[in-house]
């Protein structure tokens, strides 16, 4: 099981929202743009800048003609390699091991994502979780 999330932050820091996904299998170009389409589906439209790290995915040549078609809403800056500490999603999944899914032992992959959708479904109830992975990360407005 593989997922795909995104943090989202207003301009102004008065909310947050949490997108993410999860799908059998690996993650590619392909699946990511998907997710990003969706993700444009489900913010109607507004102007997203997206700040992500130096996955393979989000490097290919497909990809690259994917974000360069989107321009019109989605803009995307690149964290630095080998830089997970300025990824405030990493701190999301590192929240998420540490709660839901510290010392799980799923029966199959059902219950892993069961797990997973409750550790997000935690983080998206929270006003405060979400901003301050962001200050973890030093990216805080």
């Amino acid at each position: 099981m593989s997922i795909c999330a995104a943090l989202g932050y207003r301009w102004d820091g008065r909310r947050s929202r949490l997108f993410f996904q999860t799908r059998e299998g690996n993650y590619n170009s392909e699946s990511l743009m998907s997710f990003l389409t969706d993700l444009h589906r489900e913010l109607r439209g507004r102007k997203v800048m997206l700040v992500w790290d130096g996955l393979p995915a989000h490097k290919s040549r497909k990809m690259k003609e994917y974000l360069r078609q989107q321009r019109h809403w989605l803009r995307e800056e690149r964290l630095p390699g080998y830089a997970p500490d300025l990824n405030p999603v990493e701190t999301l999944w590192g929240n998420i091991k540490g709660q839901e899914l510290a010392n799980r032992c799923a029966e199959n992959l059902a219950e892993a994502d069961r797990a997973t959708r409750s550790g997000m479904a935690r983080v998206r109830r929270s006003s405060q979780l979400p901003f301050s992975f962001l200050k973890h990360s030093g990216l805080s407005f």
